[in-house]
Formats: C-alpha cells, sequence, structure tokens
C-alpha cells in the first residue's frame, strides 16, 4: 500500500509539473506569434496614436512577465481572460463549444469500448485462422484511409445518394441530442481509426497473454479456459490499450476539427479555427490550456488505470 502511495503521489507530483509547463509553453508561444495584435485590431491604416490606444487597452504596453503573472492569477481563480473580438469571457466560449465536443467524444467511446476490445478478443482467440485475417486486414485498411476522406466517402453515400442522413449539423444549433440522426456520419468517422487501432493492440495483448507460461500453468491447474481468457489475460492485454484510449479521448475532447469542420458542428474545434482565424489571443491561449491540462489528466488516469490492471507493468504517459 505505501508503495502505490507513493507512486500515486509521484505521478501526481509530475502531473502538476507538466500543468505549470503547459501553462509557460502556451504563454511563450502565443508571445512569440509574429505580427502585433493591436494593429490588426486598430483597423485599417491606423494612426500610431490608435495603435498605442489599442496596445494600452489590451494590456499589451505591459511587460510580458507581469502579463504573465495576472494571466496565472485569474487560470487558478477560473477566469480564462476576455476575448479581444467579441469582449465575451473566454470561458463562455469554452462552454459554447464543449457541450457538442464532449457529446461526439462520449457517443464514440461508448461504442468504441466494447466494438475494439471484442474484435480484439475474437481475433486473438482465432489467431491465423480466417476470422483473425479478415478483421487484422479490414482494421488496417480502415485505419489507412484518412478521416476527411472517409468523412466525405459517407456524407457523398449515405447523405447526397442515399438521403438517410443529414449531410451536415447546420440549423441544428448545440442540441445535437435532439437530432440524432445529425450524430450518426460524425461519429462513424470518428470511430473509424481508434477501433482499428485498439483492437489490434488489444488483439496483440491477448495473444501475448494466452502464450505466457502462466497461462499454460494455470489450464493443467484446471481453471476454466474462459476464465483464464477473461479474468486473467484480458486485463493484462487490456494494459497497453489504456494508453491508447486515453490519447483517444484526448484526442476527441481537444476538438476533432477536420471532423467538425466537415460536419459543421459547434465543438471547441471550431471555436478554436475561429480564435485563430480573428487572432483572437486570449481564446486561443484558453483553449490550449484547457487542451494541455486535459491531456495531464486523461494520463494520469490512464496510468492509474494501467497500474491498476497490470501492477508488474512500467507505465509512462
Amino acid at each position: 500500500m505505501n508503495a502505490l502511495r507513493s507512486w500515486v503521489a509521484r505521478r501526481l507530483l509530475l502531473g502538476a509539473v507538466q500543468t505549470a509547463a503547459v501553462v509557460l509553453l502556451v504563454f511563450g508561444l502565443t508571445e512569440a506569434l509574429p505580427g502585433d495584435a493591436a494593429v490588426a485590431f486598430a483597423g485599417d491604416q491606423p494612426d500610431p496614436q490608435r495603435i498605442a490606444a489599442v496596445r494600452e487597452a489590451m494590456g499589451l504596453d505591459r511587460p510580458a512577465h507581469e502579463r504573465l503573472a495576472d494571466w496565472v492569477v485569474g487560470l487558478l481563480h477560473g477566469d480564462f481572460g476576455t476575448s479581444l473580438t467579441s469582449g465575451r469571457p473566454v470561458a463562455g466560449f469554452l462552454a459554447d463549444g464543449f457541450g457538442p465536443t464532449l457529446l461526439l467524444a462520449t457517443l464514440t467511446v461508448l461504442i468504441l469500448v466494447p466494438v475494439a476490445v471484442g474484435l480484439g478478443v475474437l481475433a486473438a482467440r482465432h489467431e491465423g485462422r480466417l476470422t483473425d485475417r479478415l478483421i487484422s486486414s479490414t482494421t488496417l485498411g480502415v485505419y489507412a484511409v484518412p478521416e476527411f476522406a472517409l468523412g466525405v466517402l459517407l456524407v457523398s453515400v449515405f447523405a447526397l445518394r442515399l438521403g438517410w442522413f443529414p449531410p451536415t449539423a447546420v440549423g441544428y444549433g448545440t442540441d445535437l441530442l435532439a437530432h440524432p440522426a445529425a450524430l450518426v456520419l460524425p461519429v462513424l468517422v470518428l470511430l473509424a481509426r481508434p477501433v482499428c487501432s485498439l483492437a489490434r493492440l488489444v488483439r496483440a495483448g491477448m495473444i501475448d497473454a494466452l502464450a505466457a507460461p502462466w497461462t499454460t500453468h494455470a489450464g493443467r491447474y484446471g481453471i476454466p479456459g474462459a476464465r483464464i481468457r477473461y479474468g486473467h489475460a484480458l486485463p493484462n492485454a487490456l494494459a497497453p490499450a489504456t494508453q491508447q484510449l486515453a490519447r483517444t479521448i484526448d484526442w476527441l475532447l481537444c476538438g476533432v476539427i477536420v471532423v467538425e469542420a466537415l460536419y459543421v458542428i459547434p465543438g471547441l474545434g471550431t471555436v478554436l479555427m475561429n480564435a485563430v482565424a480573428d487572432r483572437d489571443i486570449p481564446v486561443v491561449q484558453g483553449l490550449a490550456v484547457v487542451f494541455g491540462v486535459a491531456t495531464v489528466v486523461l494520463n494520469l488516469g490512464a496510468d492509474l488505470v494501467t497500474h491498476r490492471l497490470a501492477p508488474r507493468s512500467g507505465v509512462a504517459a
């Protein structure tokens, strides 16, 4: 128990250091962006007095370390700053985009886990046979298709040609759950590659676990095959897949820009694209911090789950 507590404490400390590094990196990168935001917001052909006034209003005339200190203090109090273009709090933009992104991520994960684990276990149980070759070749082929190409193909076939689903989410706003047909094609695109990668990881892990000496010994002691496969081999096979699942959830929550742009879904990816196009630095900074912290938290959670499934495995996300 003491060893586990020490390991958890080290991981929490590492997570805190990584979070601080994310905040500093985000601020440093936005400071290094070319151009002057004050010039961009001062209008066409502004005079120096106008630029100076805008810089003062935006706080850009203050030293960088002072602005960093104020920004960090605001983050600790949940204040991500104010948008330069609209004057709205950045937290409002995050709240607007988080709902659709979270809905897509949740639906994708709820389908992803059972399908990927089921395919991986099925392929491992029939290693080298037709079922295994079919699953392996199909997952490899689907994984090779870029998500934007798959999205365009699905729209062309199921939306434009067959008319089964709407091609985009235009007109549905942020209440996408009330229009489930608009979610089918985006979720299919989001599922395609993660299902393939997770299924192949589970398959490889199951094959390794079932070939381990302890599995053979368990069978000699009369332990049922189903218990060996699902009670002992599967948890060990899921350990590496957990790390991949954490990266997939991170990818989903941090705004799937291509899918949201293709299906016109007002999620975090769309908010980020609009902020970059408008040079709205506070919104970009707020999104980057949220994305970075989400990555740290998810990787920490994956390490804890992996340590629980396979305590002897070394984990580092």
